[in-house]
């Protein structure tokens, strides 16, 4: 009988919020409240989420951010800055003597990362893991990963692009040198796809949804049951985005 592990699709939510309930998950995971449990989210408006350990001031141009009503989030995992708009973004919170997930960071990354590859086929797209933490389709990347491990539980969230708008991503971020912003642009869309450059149609949120869903079933041979956030983990929601993720303390840590 496969196990059994919670689902949850929480919609369109702005980024503290977003931040705010995989944090929540982890909490009560931690605490043995609630299985493992895969989440998948949007994110609106748009927003950039910055690595735990980068500068907000040093990478987002706010003033752009501002203008273009776009917010901004520091992680609690780490690794770079990322733009959130055309995407499905997905968690997932486990605990760290789970027998699927390995001690070893980048085993448990290629593990994980091994669902999104299945999901990538149920949409006609081959794709691979790259190490540490990428999954490419044609040589390019199409989704970024991050990954913290807390009171003995692991979280692992990622983006799956399904469009992307490199020149807005570029007018959000800071770049050192403007001079040099065309060739960085002109780079990054030789190493960056979407599922909708790569389709012959144009694939819907939930048709990459449904997709994802099957790989993390095929993947780790589990059942994904359907659920909601509980009334627990929607008080510890509120609770973080207001004392956490909304504030400027947090945000503008380093």
């Amino acid at each position: 009988m496969k196990e059994k592990w919670r689902l949850l699709e929480t919609g369109l939510n702005n980024a503290y919020r977003n931040m705010a309930i995989d944090r929540a998950i982890l909490v009560e995971n931690s605490e043995g409240n609630i299985p493992p449990t895969v989440r998948f989210y949007r994110w609106g408006p748009p927003a950039i989420s910055i690595g735990y350990f980068q500068s907000l001031n040093e990478e987002v141009d706010l003033l752009k951010c501002k203008e273009f009503k776009v917010d901004y989030v520091r992680r609690i995992t780490g690794g770079g800055s990322v733009f959130h708009e055309n995407e499905l973004t997905y968690s997932i919170v486990i605990p760290e003597s789970h027998p699927l997930i390995s001690k070893k960071i980048i085993e448990s990354y290629k593990k994980i990362c091994g669902a999104l590859v299945k999901g990538f086929s149920y949409l006609n797209i081959e794709s691979e893991f790259k190490p540490i933490n990428d999954i490419i389709s044609n040589g390019k990347k199409i989704s970024g990963n991050a990954q913290t491990r807390k009171f003995k539980t692991v979280l692992q969230h990622g983006t799956i692009l399904i469009d992307v708008d490199v020149e807005k991503m570029f007018s959000l971020l800071r770049v050192p040198n403007e001079k040099i912003k065309d060739k960085l642009i002109s780079d990054v869309k030789e190493r960056v796809t979407s599922i909708n450059i790569l389709s012959d149609k144009k694939v819907t949120y939930f048709e990459v949804f449904k997709a994802m869903k099957k790989g993390f079933e095929d993947e780790f041979k589990v059942e994904l049951d359907n659920s909601d956030l509980t009334d627990r983990e929607i008080f510890l929601a509120d609770k973080f985005e207001k004392e956490i993720f909304r504030s400027n303390d947090w945000n503008n840590k380093r």
